[in-house]
Order: C-alpha cells, then structure tokens, then sequence
C-alpha cells in the first residue's frame, strides 16, 4: 500500500509539474493576447483519396504563417527558457546569450493573419488544378492558447486534355526549334495542371534552346496559354514564343575566338588584363595570356569543349567551367561573352581564372573509429604543389601518426600506434598508350602513389607495411565513380613479434584451439599481394527531398593472376612459389555493399544495408591473405558482438576471457542491417537496429570446425539488436550504440535462439552480453 501510495504521489506530482511548466509560458504574455500554437489545414474533398488528402493537408499546414514556437513532447523549451531569463540589463553577457540565443520568444495569435493565411491556401489549391476552390478560416483558444483552423473546398481537379506546340506553315526557325524538341516535354496529357510543373517546362525549353545557339533566349519569351473552356473539367495548354521577343534572343550564335587570361587576380584586374604582344600565346584556337607562362597551354586544350566555330551550347559552357573548377588548381573561375565587333552572331569568350597558390602545407588532426571498436587521433602534415610540371599536376607529401584505443571488449589495453608516409603525384588526365575521349564534367584523373607505415600493436608485434598504386580515376557524373588501379602491391612483414603473443600462440596450440593459433599466427606472416583493381560507386543520397535514395559500391580484386600461370603455380599439390623469398597470394575477391535509405517522415528514416563478400584463392593459395580476410562484428557491422569476434561458420575460438582475442576472418561474408533514426530534439538523433551475417570459408578446416559454407548458411547468422543516440553537429557525429545478441551462432543447433536469456536485471548477462560501442559517424 505504501508502494502504491508513493506511485501516486509521484504520479500527481508529474502532472502538477508539467501543468506548471505549461502555465509559465502564458503568464508573461501581453494582456488580452494569447500563444499561436499552430495551425490546422482541412480538406472537405469525397474525390482525393485519403493519402492524398492527408499528403495535400501537410504541404498546406507548411505554407502557414507565422510558425508557432519550437516544441519537444508539447512542451516548449526555448520559450520557457526565453521567459525565465528575464530582461537582461545589457546587450550581453550570460542572461542576453541566454535568452537571445538559446530561448525564443513567444509567438502571439495577434502576429496571425487568417485571411492571408487563407489566401495563401487558396493560390497553392488553384495553381494545383482546383480552379473552384473556396477555403474559410477560424480558429480555437483555451488556456490563453490559440489554434488557426483552415477549412479547404476544392471542386474536381483539371486535367490536360491536349498540348499544342507551334506547328503550321507560317512559324518561324524559332517556333520550329520549340515544336522539335517537344519529345520530352514535362507536359503529359491526362496529368493534373500544375503551375509548377508549367514553369518546370519553360524552363527546360529555355535550357535546350541554349544548348541549340540561342545565348539570349530566357524562360520568359515562353507563353504557355490555359484554356479551360474546352469542358469537363479539363484544359489545353498551348505553347508560344511570345511575339515582343527581341530579335537578339531569336538568333542562333556561334563561338568566335577564346581568350584565357589564367593569371587573372580580382585586386589587380587593370594590372592583370594585359594585352602586350609578347604576352600573348596561340595554341590551337586558343589565345592565352600569361606572361609568366604559369600553365602549359594543353591544360586548357583538354578542359575547353568549346571550339572555334562551334554552335554555341549552354552544356558545354557549364561543362568547361566545371571541368576548370574540378582540375583543383583555380580559386576562381569566372566566363564572359562578348559579341563580336565585326562578325554578325559571333560570340568571342573570355576566361579569367585565379590560381590557388602552388604550394601548401596542410596540418590536420582527425578523430577517428575502426569496426574494430577502436577509437583514437591521428595528426597528419601534408606538403602539396598544384603545379608540378605546370599542367596541374599535383604533387603532394605526407606525414602521419597516430594512436587508436579499444574502450571495452577483451581487447582493452593493446592500443595500436601507426607512424608513415605517403608521396604521390596526380596528372589531371588519363595517361594511356591510347588517347581516350572524355565528356564528363569531372576531370578524369591518373595517380601514383607510394607509402610506408610502421604499426605497433602495444604488447604484441609491430608491422611494416609497404604499398604501391597506378591509378585511374574518373567520374560519369556526380552521382557515379569509377577508381581502376592497374597496378596495385602490397608487401606487409613483421618487425618484431612479442613473447606474450608467442605465448598466447603457444598456448591456443596446447589447448588444442588450432583455429585461434592459426588466426594469431597469420597476422605476423608475410604477405605480398600484387595485382588490379577495381571498384565502382554511386550514390544518389545528396538529393535530400526524395523518399529513397541508394548507395552501391562492388569491387573486384585480381591478385597474382599472370604471376601464378606463368609459374604454374599449386599450393594444394606442391609448396607454394616465391618472389623475392615471400610467397605471393593468388585469388579472386568482389564485395558488393549495397544501401537504401527511405524517408519516413520529416526527421526519420529507416536505412538499410547488405553486404555481399567472396574470395576465392587458387592457385598459389589455399586461403585469402589475412589483410584481404573479411572480418564482422564490431562498431560499425554486428554491433552486438565484439569486433571481428563472430565465425567463421559455427566454429568458436576457446580463448579465455583474459586473454587476448584473436581476430576471426573468412573468405565469404554475408552482413545485413537495417536501422530506424529519428531526430529527438535539437541535434540528439536516435536509433533503433538489427544486424545480422557471418563469414566463412570456401576449403573445409579441420582446426576450424563449422567454418566452411554450405547450402544452409543462413543457420549460422549471427543476430543482435540494440539502441543508441547520435550527437550529429554537422562536422562531427558522435555515435552511442548500446546492443545485446539474440542468436549466437557457436551454440548447438535450437539453442542459437537466446531470447530466453535475455535478463537486463541480472548482472553477469549484462557483463557477458550487453555491448556498448563508442564511435564517430554512422555505421553506414
């Protein structure tokens, strides 16, 4: 009864605090006013379905204003934050910051006009079609609180019967342009008229005629005509050039000559304009002034598509400044065209750019995760020269160190430090025995690169690694890229190997773990890996307002291929061959990650991700090299699990809890998430997930028993689930994940299932159990 009693009280004391915070941001209020709390729109339609009233409803609510006060679980925050700062006595200080910055002062219903507000709604219901639309405007108070409530009464929505486009005998070049390029217009018989869309559409007829000569054509020379007398609530669009359109924006113009001026400065613009004869170069159609001869003249050659003579094209024109702007060596791009003075529908083109400075130097300290559930920094310098060669290329140096810390899992306390560099030069172009064209706006790009670094595994090894790239890289458009490394090796060997991590070898073997001993012994090996690659990515998450959006990158890596036929090579008959005494690894590998991202409401969305991974070793190798293992578990894949901790298969290390963990890897990976965010208030975001996947190997392994694939696979995921909150603040996001497992491979078959361990009261679950992972950004 007590127990009860004391819930009571607790209870009433919620209530009684909430219905004081409530009352506190009415009683500052002017008298005879009252708090805007927000506006309703209703439609009375028996046509629309209800989603589609509810979606019209929504967008409605939007176009009211003023906004009412910011709330979080209906209270207001900032306004009460606002009201309890009082009046500060000076224009700063903690009380002004406080009530200025942080609060928001309170939104009065006098602020609210209802007729304008319905106005609005009317103009938004007819420029959708609803030509007979009538809306009334009211509104509710209680509490010194007030609500707008909108009442919207649409008749039955136009619809295009017919779109004409000029067409007879008597139109003009221009009119015939219009009429040709009608094929994709956003004009579609049977859909509802729409302002919008009508404006989309002289706008792409605006566009293509540019891309056709006409440099000073303009949207508004397009007269799109309604007649809505045609019957049956729908319309005919009739599509004209307006007959006051100047003579000037009905000629088709032509590139005259192109003048580059690349050291052009903002400041010195007189200083930098000049026209002295030795200053001047002509390379092809081309006339380049730059006394200093900072630039190559073949640089523009390949990012010009303008040509002398050429019609001009608003596409081109966009994609020469894009391609100047992405070589990465200008500041400022700035175009300019002028008629010719004496050559009737000529237009001569200016290029004015500004240089960044050559070179650079770059310090940079970054925090940063791994799946391995470590965290840490890293400081980097960077030496950059933009001009290497003085055709952009970019030659630039590197230094980096840094410290990365697990802060919970059994691998606590081996931090792992990592010291090199990297130099590498970048041509703003393909390098090829063969010239290949390129239309893309992106700048295609060759690339060099060698690098060293030293990793120190504190108590256990250090490790020198060594690799060397020639690349391609290039881009179809924003949304895709492509990276091709034609050359790519890696050559990784032990520095020094400590007796602890002898020991735990030693003593996985004597225990008869096998599979941990050779897990720990194929990390110290050398490994030289050489051979292409290949990966491609697109992506279309950039575009914020459509419900969903992809992410995809697949990669294939081919190592060893020439070297293991020329050799004739055999692991599983004979030992394997070497190069420089290291054996070197042969195989196939691809992985596919796939994401989607659905919107599903203004701040949540539901992402998903599957990743798909095989590799399969031939030829000089019976097993993946351990550095091109995949590996699940950790931070940012089955975050219920301890990083790399899951697999291979069914079968499980016997590591003791105290000692250090070997990392579990595979030649097959199969990983699926899904993970609903949700904004709960300011920039704290919230998230609800379930991981589930495992790896394995293609060959069977008697030290690892269950780690091989089969046609039943899907009995060995491994499951978990779990909650965490995302401090997103734009340039940094710090993720808080907090997860259990609900399936655990290892376990003998129908008992794999562990919901009916699950006790969040009982200690040792929580300790052996709950896994809480500290990382920076989104898993995915």
């Amino acid at each position: 009864m007590k127990k009860m009693r004391i819930n009571k009280i607790s209870y009433y004391l919620i209530i009684g605090l909430l219905f004081a915070y409530g009352c506190s941001n009415t009683k500052y209020l002017p008298e005879g006013d009252m708090l805007y709390v927000g506006g309703e729109v209703e439609i009375k339609d028996t046509v629309m379905s209800r989603k589609e009233r509810k979606a019209m409803e929504k967008t409605m609510e939007g176009l009211l204003r003023p906004k009412p006060n910011s709330g979080f679980l209906g209270l207001r925050p900032k306004l009460w934050i606002y009201n309890i700062a009082g009046t500060p006595s000076k224009d700063s200080g903690f009380k002004y910051w406080l009530k200025n910055k942080v609060g928001e002062p309170p939104v009065l219903f006098s602020q609210v006009d209802l007729d304008y507000n319905a106005d609005i709604l009317q103009n938004y219901a007819e420029n959708k079609g609803y030509f007979k639309v009538r809306t009334a405007a009211d509104s509710t108070s209680r509490n010194r609180r007030a609500r707008a409530k909108y009442t919207v009464t649409p008749k039955q929505q136009y619809k295009i019967r017919k779109v004409i486009f000029p067409g007879d005998s008597t139109a003009t070049e221009l009119d015939s342009t219009v009429a040709n390029i009608r094929r994709r217009s956003r004009l579609k018989k049977g859909q509802p008229y729409d302002l919008d869309v009508i404006k989309e559409e002289r706008e792409r007829i605006d566009q293509r005629l540019k891309n056709k000569g006409y440099f000073y054509f303009n949207p508004d020379y397009i007269l799109i005509q309604v007649d809505s007398t045609v019957g049956n609530h729908q319309v005919d669009l009739i599509v004209k050039v307006k007959g006051e359109t100047p003579e000037i924006a009905k000629r088709v113009y032509s590139i005259g000559d192109i003048i580059i001026y690349p050291n052009y400065s903002l400041a010195n613009a007189k200083d930098t304009l000049v026209n002295d004869p030795r200053a001047v170069e002509r390379f092809k159609d081309l006339t380049i002034i730059d006394p200093e001869h900072t630039f190559r003249p073949i640089i523009y050659d390949r990012t010009m598509f303008f040509h002398k003579g050429d019609v001009y094209s608003r596409r081109e024109h966009n994609l020469t400044l894009n391609r100047l702007v992405n070589l990465g060596t200008f500041k400022f791009v700035k175009n300019e065209f002028r008629p010719s003075d004496s050559l009737d529908t000529v237009l001569n083109t200016y290029y004015y750019l500004t240089p960044l400075p050559k070179k650079s130097v770059r310090f940079e300290i970054l925090a940063k995760t791994n799946s391995a559930n470590y965290n840490g920094t890293e400081a980097s310098i960077n030496w950059s020269n933009r001009n290497a060669f003085k055709a952009a290329e970019l030659l630039s140096l590197s230094l980096f160190g840094g410290a990365e810390i697990q802060s919970s899992g059994q691998n606590k306390g081996y931090n792992v430090y990592r010291v090199g560099g990297e130099a590498s030069i970048t041509w703003p172009r393909f390098i090829t025995p063969i010239k290949i064209q390129d239309s893309s706006a992106f700048v295609p790009r060759t690339r060099a690169m060698v690098s060293y670094e030293y990793q120190n595994r504190a108590r256990l090894y250090s490790l020198n690694s060594f690799r060397t790239q020639f690349s391609y890289l290039w881009k179809d458009d924003i949304r895709s890229e492509h990276q091709l490394n034609v050359f790519d090796v890696n050559y990784v060997s032990p520095a020094t190997v400590t007796q602890e991590y002898y020991d735990q070898i030693s003593k996985a073997t004597e225990d008869g773990d096998l599979g941990a001993a050779d897990a720990l012994q194929k990390v110290i090996d050398k490994q030289l890996i050489f051979g292409p690659t290949y990966s491609y990515t697109f992506t279309n998450t950039m575009r914020k307002f459509r419900k969903h959006t992809f992410y995809y990158k697949g990669s294939l890596d081919l190592a060893g291929t020439i070297a293991g036929l020329t050799t004739g090579a055999d692991a599983k008959t004979k030992e394997p061959e070497e190069i420089l005494g290291v054996p070197f690894s042969q195989f196939v590998k691809t992985e596919q990650d796939f994401r989607h991202y659905m919107k599903v409401g203004d701040k949540s969305q539901l992402a998903s991700r599957i990743i798909v991974g095989v590799g399969l070793p031939y030829g000089n190798s019976t097993e993946l090299p351990f550095m091109r293992q995949f590996f699940i578990g950790g931070t940012n894949s089955i975050r219920s699990f301890r990083a790399r901790s899951i697999g291979p298969g069914t079968f499980r290390t016997n590591v003791d809890g105290d000692s250090f963990l070997p990392d579990q890897s595979g030649d097959i990976k199969l990983e699926l998430n899904t993970e609903y965010r949700a904004n709960l208030f300011s920039v704290i975001n919230g998230a609800l997930f379930l991981d589930a996947g495992n790896i394995w190997l293609w060959n069977k392994n008697a030290d690892k028993p269950g780690a091989e694939f089969s046609n039943k696979f899907y009995e060995d995921l491994a499951v978990g689930a779990g909650t965490g909150l995302r401090v997103d603040i734009t340039f940094l996001v710090l993720r808080l994940d907090l997860a259990f497992p609900l399936r655990k491979p290892w376990l003998p078959e129908g008992e794999r299932w562990v919901f009916d361990e699950i006790d969040f009261g009982g200690k040792t679950w929580r300790k052996n159990n709950l896994v809480f992972n500290l990382a920076i950004g989104y898993p995915f």
